[in-house]
């Protein structure tokens, strides 16, 4: 087909996930690539040569058909096109061809509860890979989502069924929130611990029906042996598997990994961080998005005992002249938030956190000393290297924290919700905006 052709075919590809493939004259797979929307990944290729790179050029002017494989999200694209390009070993995935310099899943079968992990390195005894992925980035994305589906554990604990202190271990913030199902602590048996990371291993081959069945099959013999909260937790895991087109798309309101501390602890630890008399029980984050100059918004996310409340989080639309730069989005989203809660009588954060710097810390303060608000203490955290900053009014120069903290892990948990919230609000707002524009 010509390049002409080959742009016709792809504007009939649907605007939906899947792995692409180019032939050659012969019929031979070239490429393998992965898209998030098949027909406007796809016919990108097929534009002016002059604006691709020459590796592109040149897998273009040897292509002569291009088909395409739909799947149900961007995950399980990801994870065939990692399948098909280790099968097929196409001429152009050149990058992708050494195995062992990109990243593998790992799970630690050599352990009583395996770990998954992201890893570059082959070879220890007792575990099983899956890859190669060039792009880690999107592979990490994709355990997330995945993550929430099979809950598995990431910690580097040594964990035996025999231990009898599992019994009196407190699981982690990972297991409150359904990232983990704690055999640190008992919660799991190592046989349905190890029955959950073979359903998840079977997902990775691509097995989903057989991973559907199973699960079928073992809620339907729970709910036979009175097992009903088993039987609920699978039928649980069915119905997040059978969702994944819904929830699979990568590094789009993906929510952050919680910190591996107990929540309880971080808000002591917190406590004691700012100079507090008790921990700290409730956080509330600010993050604003005002990406291009259009559509500026605000969020703020609430936290209790170190766990986030959704019922509780707030999005604003800023409006008028407070869009002009951030300090006055931050007023405006503090003033309408702090000032609602003392119109309705309703309690304050005992920590309210902004995402930023000096300048953010001063305008939310500002606002309050409107409002004659005494009681959250106001901290701000603004990324850098080699840690994030954490500054308070008493200390604006900044807090010297180690980077495994509790406390700064907290905070940084409440600022990565924030601004997925906020990330997640400011698409929407633009999404409606074009729509309406070309109505």
């Amino acid at each position: 087909m010509s390049r002409a052709s080959l742009r016709r075919k792809a504007e009939r590809f649907p605007d939906s996930p899947g792995v692409y493939v180019m032939l050659d004259a012969a019929g031979r797979e070239i490429y393998v690539g992965k898209a998030a929307r098949l027909r406007e990944r796809v016919r990108q290729y097929f534009q002016d040569p002059c604006a691709l790179d020459p590796k592109t050029r040149a897998l273009v002017a040897a292509a002569r058909d291009v088909t395409f494989i739909e799947t149900a999200s961007e995950v399980e694209a990801l994870l065939l096109e990692s399948r098909m390009i280790k099968d097929l070993q196409p001429k152009y995935n050149v990058r992708l061809k050494s195995n062992e310099q990109y990243a593998l899943v790992e799970i630690t079968w050599g352990e009583e509860f395996p770990r998954v992990a992201v890893t570059r390195e082959r070879g220890r005894k007792g575990s099983r890979y899956f890859g190669p992925f060039v792009d880690v980035g999107a592979l990490r994305e994709a355990l997330k989502v995945l993550r929430r589906v099979f809950p598995f554990r990431t910690c580097t604990r040594t964990i035996r069924e025999d231990d009898p202190r599992r019994k009196h271990a407190r699981p982690c913030l990972n297991w409150h929130i359904g990232l983990c199902t704690a055999p640190c602590a008992a919660r799991a048996s190592r046989e349905a611990y190890r029955a959950d990371i073979r359903r998840f291993a079977q997902f990775l081959r691509g097995r989903k029906d057989e991973v559907l069945k199973d699960l079928r099959e073992s809620m339907l013999r729970a709910a036979r042996r009175l097992e009903f909260e088993e039987a609920a937790r699978l039928r649980d895991e069915l119905r997040a598997i059978e969702s994944l087109d819904r929830r699979g798309s990568l590094g789009d309101g993906i929510e952050p990994a919680p910190p591996s501390a107990d929540p309880r602890e971080a808000c002591s630890a917190l406590g004691a961080t700012l100079g507090l008399p008790r921990p700290v029980r409730t956080v509330e984050g600010i993050d604003l998005s005002n990406l291009g100059g259009g559509d500026a918004v605000g969020s703020v996310v609430a936290f209790a005992d170190g766990l986030p409340v959704k019922g509780s989080y707030r999005r604003f639309r800023i409006r008028g002249e407070a869009t002009r730069d951030d300090y006055s989005m931050m007023r405006e989203v503090v003033r309408r938030r702090y000032g609602r809660l003392l119109r309705e009588g309703a309690p304050l954060p005992d920590v309210i956190l902004v995402d930023g710097g000096p300048g953010h810390l001063r305008a939310a303060e500002e606002v309050l000393d409107e409002l004659s608000i005494r009681g959250p203490t106001l901290v701000a955290i603004s990324k850098g290297r080699p840690h994030d900053t954490i500054r308070t009014l008493a200390r604006p120069s900044g807090l010297e924290l180690a980077r495994g903290d509790p406390a700064l892990r907290l905070l940084q948990y409440v600022r990565d919700e924030a601004h997925r919230f906020a990330q997640h609000y400011h698409r929407l707002r633009r999404r409606k905006r074009l729509l309406e524009e070309g109505g």
